[in-house]
C-alpha cells in the first residue's frame, strides 16, 4: 500500500501517517534537520496562500527572491513534479500529519 501515497494510507489496515509523512516529505525534513533549515514551514505557507509567492514572502517576512531560491530547493529535494497536482495531493496532506504530530 506504500506505493499508493495517500489513498494507501486511507485504505491500509493500520494508519502508518508517521511513515506516509516520512516518504513524502523525507529529503525535506532530513536537509532542515541537517542545516537547521525552515524548508518545510516555507513549503507548508506556500501551499497554505495558494502558491502565492508575494503572500509566502509576506508571511515569512522575507524576499520574494529569497521564497523562489527555498521552492527550488524543495524542488531539487522532492522531484521536479513536486508541484504538479496529482503530487502536491500527496505533499499537502502530509504537511498537515506533519504538523498535527509536532503539536502533540
Amino acid at each position: 500500500m506504500a506505493d499508493l501515497g495517500f489513498i494507501g494510507v486511507l485504505l491500509g489496515d493500520q494508519a502508518d501517517l508517521g511513515g506516509y509523512v516520512r516518504r513524502t516529505l523525507g529529503p525535506v525534513l532530513d536537509y532542515d534537520t541537517a542545516r537547521s533549515t525552515d524548508l518545510v514551514t516555507t513549503l507548508d505557507t506556500y501551499f497554505a496562500q495558494g502558491a502565492s509567492l508575494t503572500r509566502t514572502k509576506t508571511l515569512l517576512h522575507v524576499h520574494v527572491n529569497t521564497v523562489v531560491q527555498r521552492l527550488e530547493r524543495i524542488g531539487r529535494l522532492l522531484g521536479p513534479d513536486w508541484n504538479e497536482p496529482p503530487r502536491t495531493l500527496e505533499i499537502q496532506p502530509a504537511l498537515r500529519l506533519h504538523r498535527l504530530t509536532r503539536g502533540l
